[in-house]
Order: C-alpha cells, then structure tokens, then sequence
C-alpha cells in the first residue's frame, strides 16, 4: 500500500487546524484566574456605589419632605411639624388647626403607614437623635425638640441635613 504524499499532507494539515481551534487547559486557567482578580476588586467597588446611592436616597427623601411639609403648612395657613424618632428611623407628620391647638397626626396620602421609615425604601438608615421641625404658616422653621440639624447615617457614610429659620436646606457629607 502506498501514501500518496499529498494525501498525507492534507491529514496532517486537517490535523493541526483541528487542534488550533481549541483552547488548553492552561489558557483556560488564566482566563480563570484573571476574571477572580477583576471579581475581587470590583466587589467593593460596587458596595460603595450602591452604599453611596442608598445614602443620597435617604437624603433626597428627608430634604423633600421637609420642603414639602414647610409648603403645606404656608398654603394651608395652619402651623405642622414633622417629628423625626432615633429609635425607629421614622418621621411623623403634625397639623394643628392653629397655633394654640394641639398637634395631631397626618398621614401622607401616598404612605402605606405611619410614622414613615425615613427612605421610604426599606433602608435602614439611622438617625442621629430625636428631632422635631415645626412650620408655622409664614413659612418660619423652628426646632423645639432638638436641633435643626438632622444628621443620616448608613454604611459607614454620614450626611448632615442643616435646616435655616427660613426652610433654605444645606446637605454636607
């Protein structure tokens, strides 16, 4: 039996472009090894920024329903007051009829209950003490309980909210 020379060529041409369409197992491990290390470093990464986005929630949520409370109480011509508690991380919105009467709850129509969590999203972002914010209906901010100054923290990360007399709202980190 006699080979062909160019039939033994084509096999072993058909051999080797079969075996380069593969990878080895070394390859494979370095690709491994270096997607791990990519993991390893992008895992905090990624807990700061949503961390960092979480904080700035709660942020948004508290300055707004500051803003919003202070307006109600200017178009309504009545004082309210929004009573923040430390232990429950929850606020209480308060009308009164009139600056004599007594506070009574109001619960925001779009709430699912009352007191709100102060996120409005489930995140357990902590107070930094007991706070009390009263509108009257000039539009005058003042803090009979505690000061004007509420402070937010979660994650390590902490955020200042500075309430003026006249509703001007600061946020420092």
């Amino acid at each position: 039996m006699e080979h062909h020379p160019v039939r033994l060529h084509r096999n072993v041409t058909a051999l080797r472009n079969r075996s380069d369409k593969g990878f080895t197992v070394l390859e494979m491990v370095f690709v491994v090894v270096i997607v791990l290390i990519m993991t390893t470093m992008a895992v905090p990464l990624i807990t700061n920024v949503i961390a960092t986005y979480r904080m700035r929630s709660a942020v948004a949520s508290v300055t707004g329903i500051i803003q919003a409370t202070r307006f109600q109480a200017i178009s309504a011509s009545a004082p309210y007051q929004i009573v923040f508690t430390k232990a429950t991380s929850t606020f209480q919105i308060q009308s009164a009829p009139d600056s004599v009467s007594p506070y009574t709850n109001y619960c925001v129509p779009a709430a699912t209950s009352c007191p709100v969590p102060l996120s409005n999203s489930g995140v357990p972002v902590t107070l930094g003490a007991d706070t009390t914010l009263q509108f009257r209906p000039s539009g005058i901010v003042s803090a009979p309980v505690g000061s004007t100054t509420l402070t937010l923290t979660y994650g390590g990360k902490t955020e200042t909210i500075s309430v003026t007399s006249y509703g001007n709202i600061k946020v420092t980190p």
